[in-house]
């Protein structure tokens, strides 16, 4: 049977929607992850695990990599390699390819024999084998004509230029900036460094190209199938119909997989060349050095204010380092923009070319870094003025968007902080810094507000709704680990009226219709979108069928339920499946607010007097984020973006020689994630909401949110325990000891 077509734009707020009427009974519910059983018993198959009934048929490839950060290739010498045992063949590509930085790129960026960074990917060698290739790729030699390299932000600082727009406006001002800072009554004028991070995913970046004929299909790990067909495809120099992208579980993303990888390139290149299948699989050490990071950022955050805490003026500049083929900066000020009140502002982003790993967008580009500067300058501020810091950011609570002055769809920012300082016990916070000990252990509390801009992108599906009346869902939207497949089987499970487990969901699938990935915590509000057109097409189906308004018909148990009339929805379907594909699209409802999800992190945390060292004890996230789709996965989120937060605050840190900007730290035993010693147990309490603006499911994304502030929170505690305020970041014992002798006796 031929597909219903049908699409939706949102430009009016979802009032009273099926979701509305009537006890839902799976959406909002804490439902396991569909793939969670298969992915903690080795069930479910990554990029590098496709295809196993074809291992015998495998060719391996390994990258050889830049030793150098800036120069030209003069010659690839490759013949001891080429003679090595098992060696097939080897891909010198002159042109440099390597990663997307983002998905705005149109392809990986071909810089013509090139060295723009160390790691930089030169050839691939292929061989019968893993070990083989590996090991013949050490015989591989370069020669370079070398360059002058920049290697280190800060020294480069007054070569920073505007980058034209991005993620955001490079500028955005309002009033008279200048004027207002320099006539404000209480001033703080105080800048704040972040170091480069890695995404540090646990699945490394692979991907097996496999051709047929002149069409290629790519088993990989990337968070925007339809993107990055496109980026492939362009790479290539073939059309984009000639381009599979499969990802059906990717083992957690960041960012980091937005962009296609060179391995995806390099792998196609390889195939064709071999006629078999090439399977090619980053290092840990390749994947920190070659694929992308969050960049360092240097911000200045200026506050004017009136004595009784009213600002006046906020300025908020930014200075990021990217290569000089990529134009993305760090957005830092993106929540500045819009969070606290003041007539008088000025946000700016500028950029400096560094011969570094390319940047890009990592968990919440922006705001996990900015509003460490911002929530850790409002608690500065704060203090100036003798206020609480709830207090003070209360006092600039804005009506509507500051900025533009569009209402806000739903703001809950107030009740988030005073819920947060209920939980917490936040009269307790000691009053004077250092000034709560338990022997050796200085201990006090932090807060900061959180913030994150809602996106929603356009999606489609396909539903079948199947002549034995259970349901399959299948877009090539993604599941990084945030639970797509179980949310989107919610959707389709309350507003049709079946059992969870009659609803299959496929994704990843580049030939399926397109959903607009995983990025941007966009992924479950814009997919599901998607979803709830394709059901209400569906149940409008359904009721022409029994002669029926839409509204008058009831789905529940597997049965339709109209006019004193209750009827199996097999029956209803008939001989031929019923199926619909469906567009979701945003409209006039999304431009006619200033939309974000809102929360506040509360941290206590106790500093050793005598070594610096910094052990968080509690840790709180108050959030409102719109409906929640499912309260299991929403609170995991939360759960990953606290840890991030930790992270960000006491321990990563990319550490790059300035000689040559080699990651010295490029694996997971010297990059420091938190590990469960450096975690407490963690709170989450998500406030209940409805966005009529932000989709059709009143939900916005949340995934995001759960890291913004969480930094600020961690070290504004640390400076109300031991009275040490650090704006160099992660604030590491060493930097905290050195304020610590007049209170360590």
């Amino acid at each position: 049977m031929s597909a219903v077509k049908t699409s939706y734009r949102m430009d009016e707020p979802a009032e009273d929607t099926r979701l509305d009427r009537g006890a839902l009974s799976v959406l909002g519910k804490p439902v396991d992850r569909y793939e969670g059983q298969l992915k903690v018993s080795g069930q479910a198959p990554y990029a590098y695990e496709q295809m196993k009934e074809r291992s015998s048929d495998f060719a391996y490839g390994f990258l050889v990599l830049s030793t150098r950060g800036a120069g030209n290739i003069v010659h690839v010498h490759v013949d001891a390699a080429r003679a090595a045992p098992g060696v097939l063949h080897i891909v010198t590509d002159p042109r440099g390819v390597r990663a997307a930085a983002d998905p705005s790129d149109k392809k990986p960026a071909l810089i013509g024999g090139k060295v723009a960074f160390y790691g930089q990917p030169i050839c691939l060698v292929v061989a019968e084998s893993f070990e083989a290739a590996r090991d013949a790729a050490k015989a591989v030699r370069v020669d370079y004509e070398p360059t002058p390299g920049h290697y280190d932000l800060m020294a480069d600082l007054s070569e920073a230029y505007d980058p034209g727009d991005g993620v955001m406006p490079s500028t955005v001002a309002k009033g008279s900036f200048d004027a207002a800072f320099a006539q404000a009554e209480v001033t703080l004028d105080e800048t704040y460094t972040t170091p480069a991070q890695s995404h540090a995913a646990m699945e490394p970046h692979a991907a097996i190209a496999e051709w047929d004929g002149d069409s290629l299909t790519i088993h990989g790990c990337y968070q925007l199938v339809s993107t990055n067909v496109g980026q492939l495809a362009a790479a290539l120099g073939i059309g984009k119909d000639k381009v599979r992208l499969i990802a059906p579980y990717i083992g957690g993303g960041f960012g980091g997989k937005l962009g296609i990888g060179p391995e995806a390139v390099f792998a196609a290149l390889a195939a064709k060349e071999v006629g078999r299948p090439v399977k090619v699989a980053l290092t840990r050490q390749q994947v920190f050095q070659t694929t992308s990071r969050r960049t360092d950022t240097v911000q200045r955050m200026r506050i004017g204010a009136t004595r009784d805490g009213r600002i006046t003026a906020i300025g908020h500049d930014t200075v990021s380092g990217n290569t000089a083929e990529d134009s993305f900066f760090e957005p830092a000020g993106i929540s500045t923009v819009f969070l606290y009140s003041g007539e008088n502002r000025r946000i700016t982003h500028r950029k400096v070319d560094v011969n570094i790993l390319l940047a890009s967008s990592m968990r919440a580009p922006g705001e996990a870094v900015g509003m460490l500067a911002l929530e850790n300058a409002m608690d500065e501020m704060a203090e100036k003025l003798g206020l609480d810091p709830i207090d003070f950011r209360k006092r600039n609570e804005p009506e509507i968007d500051p900025q533009d002055g569009l209402p806000f769809s739903s703001r809950r920012l107030v009740d988030c902080m005073d819920e947060g300082a209920r939980l917490f016990g936040w009269d307790a916070r000691p009053k004077t810094p250092g000034s709560r000990r338990e022997g050796d252990w200085l201990v006090g509390m932090g807060m900061a507000a959180a913030s994150r801009k809602n996106l929603l992108m356009p999606a489609s599906v396909r539903l079948t709704l199947s002549t034995d009346g259970k349901v399959r869902i299948e877009t090539d939207m993604t599941d990084i680990g945030t639970g797509t497949y179980t949310i989107l089987s919610q959707i389709a499970a309350d507003m049709l009226g079946v059992d969870l487990k009659d609803v299959t969901v496929v994704l990843g699938d580049s030939s399926l219709p397109q959903g607009p990935g995983s990025g941007g915590s966009w992924g479950a509000s814009s997919s599901g979108s998607a979803v709830y057109t394709a059901c209400e097409a569906v149940i409008a189906a359904l009721a022409e069928r029994m002669g029926v308004a839409p509204g008058d018909i009831t789905l529940a148990d597997g049965t339709a339920i109209a006019a004193n009339k209750q009827v199996k929805l097999s029956a209803l379907v008939g001989l031929d499946d019923l199926v619909v594909e469906a567009t979701f699209k945003p409209g006039k409802a999304y431009k006619s607010t200033h939309q974000a999800s809102y929360g506040a992190h509360f941290c206590e945390v106790a500093v050793n007097a005598i070594t610096g060292e910094t052990r968080i004890r509690r840790l709180l996230t108050v959030g409102a984020a719109g409906r929640i789709l499912n309260e299991k996965t929403a609170r995991s989120q939360c759960f990953g973006g606290q840890i991030f937060g930790i992270g960000t605050a006491l321990t990563e840190e990319l550490v790059i020689d300035p000689r040559s900007g080699l990651m010295v730290n490029h694996d997971l035993a010297e990059y420091h994630v938190p590990v469960n010693a450096d975690v407490p147990q963690l709170e989450v309490v998500l406030l209940p909401e409805l966005d009529r603006y932000a989709s059709p499911l009143a939900s916005k994304g949340i995934g995001e949110l759960a890291i913004s502030g969480v930094g600020a929170a961690v070290t504004n505690a640390i400076y109300n325990a031991c009275g040490v305020r650090v704006r160099d970041y992660p604030m590491t014992l060493d930097k905290v000891m050195k304020g610590l002798p007049a209170l360590a006796s």
